[in-house]
Formats: C-alpha cells, sequence, structure tokens
C-alpha cells in the first residue's frame, strides 16, 4: 500500500497505513460503505436526490430572476419530505454524519498529539 507517501521513514509509512486500514475497517466506516452502496443500488433514492437536486437549481435561477411561486416552494417542500422519509436516504447521510465525526474526532486526537492542527499540516504537505 506504499501509495501514501514513499519518501515517509519506513516507521511513520507503516504507522499510517495501520491507522488508514483500521479507520476503513471500523464499524462506522463499515456502516457508511454499506449504506453508500445501497444508495447507489436504489433507482427511486437517486431518482428523489437528483429530483431534489433539479428543483434547488431551478429556484435558484427563479429566485435570481424574481420569479419564484408559491407552487415552486410547495413542489420542492414536498420533494424535501419524500427525501427526508426515505430509509435508504436517511442510513446513508446519518452514517456519513458518523463517519466524518469520527475522522473529526481522530484529526483532533493526532492533533493534540502533534500540538499542531493535523488537519492543516496534512493538507499543506499533499499540495
Amino acid at each position: 500500500m506504499n501509495s501514501i507517501n514513499p519518501s515517509l521513514p519506513p516507521t511513520l509509512l507503516a504507522a499510517t497505513e495501520a491507522l488508514a486500514e483500521n479507520i476503513l475497517a471500523s464499524e462506522l466506516f463499515v456502516n457508511y460503505d454499506r449504506a453508500r452502496v445501497q444508495l447507489k443500488a436504489d433507482p427511486q433514492a437517486n431518482q428523489l436526490l437528483a429530483h431534489l437536486s433539479n428543483l434547488q437549481a431551478d429556484l435558484r435561477q427563479r429566485q435570481a430572476q424574481g420569479q419564484v411561486t408559491q407552487e415552486n416552494i410547495n413542489q420542492l417542500r414536498t420533494v424535501q419530505s419524500n427525501v427526508q422519509a426515505n430509509h435508504v436516504i436517511i442510513d446513508y447521510m446519518s452514517t456519513q454524519q458518523a463517519a466524518v465525526a469520527y475522522l473529526r474526532e481522530i484529526n483532533q486526537e493526532i492533533s493534540q498529539l502533534l500540538g499542531a492542527d493535523f488537519a492543516a499540516l496534512a493538507k499543506r504537505s499533499s499540495c
């Protein structure tokens, strides 16, 4: 897996790879991956999300032109309600939020150990 950064010292590279493997194997990420696969395979959920995205874009365009009607708003709210009621989408969103929160916790732990903002350091070194 030496794709992270082959110029890292071997012990740091091994620790980085182990951390990445452990994160991906964590229950939160396994659940997120399962939910992502289910969302990708669900045509109804994908259609709802695409419809919501199209309505939002249309509403932004209408708003810029001063042409928003109550019917446009009602239609958007109806689709938003349908999205919020879809169990596949809800599962995906909740597992995604949990995975992101977990990554933030890991970042905070690493930052405390380093005494510096790990995410900022990692971002700067990857550019």
